[in-house]
């Protein structure tokens, strides 16, 4: 199954996870500056609260405005017993104010068609063709090595994600804390998240996906948070996802072009453009050669900056 028609833009810098059982947590978020806003039924929900998780769910969403920020749930993994609840009772429940589902610990092709074909039955069942979109956590050795195939899944997939935690819990990495950099990254000579993060945004990009970046556990540090972020726009994310509200201008300011940037591009595409219009076959600005991939690298920037 390969994708037909390109995701839809959407603005993704920032993405809030609330526990689904916090009300005014999720109140809160929804009023943030967060772009994204995701209700989690996973991690942050006890076992014996997942079933009453659903419904605050589903309550949550029909009775909270959340402006223009982009509805996504997060349902448990596709190997436990509470996923297909998750996905029956809330998209029967709420699938009309949901944008995107979130699927964790994603390890194949066959957990997204999972999803693909029973989101095709609750819409057959419900009368409602639901254009629900999906992103798939890539935090487990089995989904980084099934990347190409992951990506390829299912036409509702939008987004790859990067779940450091997880991942280095699968691998057997030893890891002081989620996406922050400790003693061993410092003996390690290199990166030792260089290698899926670089994949999910090369397999993103190949299949016209977006990818996000995971969360930093640690949101009192602000600086190490900048860095973690810088990092990852360095390597291509869209975007990086936070854990608490005090974290999402840090990521929103990094994932946002600066004026600098975004004048540096658009004298880019002004030189070139004017080299089209004069019949010159090369342009230069500021003392260097422009090609189409410089006209292609300055057109993202601003596309980014105008928020699409």
């Amino acid at each position: 199954m390969t994708h037909t028609t390109q995701p839809p833009e959407r603005l993704e810098r920032s993405t809030l996870f609330v526990p689904a059982t916090r009300r005014a947590m999720i109140e809160k978020a929804a009023r943030s500056a967060a772009d994204a806003v995701c209700l989690d039924l996973e991690d942050s929900v006890a076992p014996a609260d997942k079933a009453a998780a659903r419904h605050e769910v589903v309550q949550a969403l029909r009775e909270i405005a959340f402006g223009s920020r982009l509805r996504i749930v997060r349902v448990n993994g596709i190997d436990t017993a509470f996923a297909y609840r998750d996905l029956i009772e809330v998209v029967e429940g709420a699938g009309d104010r949901i944008d995107l589902l979130m699927v964790p610990k994603v390890s194949g092709a066959r957990d997204l068609q999972f999803v693909h074909t029973l989101l095709a039955q609750i819409d057959a069942h419900t009368g409602r063709a639901s254009a629900l979109g999906l992103e798939a956590q890539i935090e487990t050795a089995a989904g980084f090595v099934e990347l190409r195939e992951i990506a390829r899944a299912t036409p509702r997939l939008e987004c790859l994600v990067f779940g450091a935690g997880d991942y280095a819990a699968s691998m057997h990495m030893p890891s002081a804390g989620i996406g922050e950099r400790d003693a061993h990254d410092a003996l390690y000579p290199g990166d030792r998240w260089h290698a899926p993060m670089h994949a999910i945004v090369a397999t993103a990009r190949a299949h016209g996906l977006r990818c996000m970046d995971g969360p930093y556990a640690a949101y009192q540090d602000a600086a190490g948070l900048e860095q973690a972020a810088r990092i990852a726009r360095a390597l291509g994310f869209d975007g990086k996802q936070c854990i608490h509200p005090a974290q999402l201008a840090v990521v929103n300011g990094v994932f946002t072009p600066s004026d600098e940037e975004l004048q540096r591009a658009q004298a880019v595409v002004a030189a070139y453009e004017a080299a089209v219009a004069s019949g010159r076959g090369a342009a230069t600005h500021d003392g260097k050669m422009i090609d189409a991939a410089n006209l292609r690298m300055a057109r993202t920037i601003i596309d980014r900056r105008q928020g699409r």
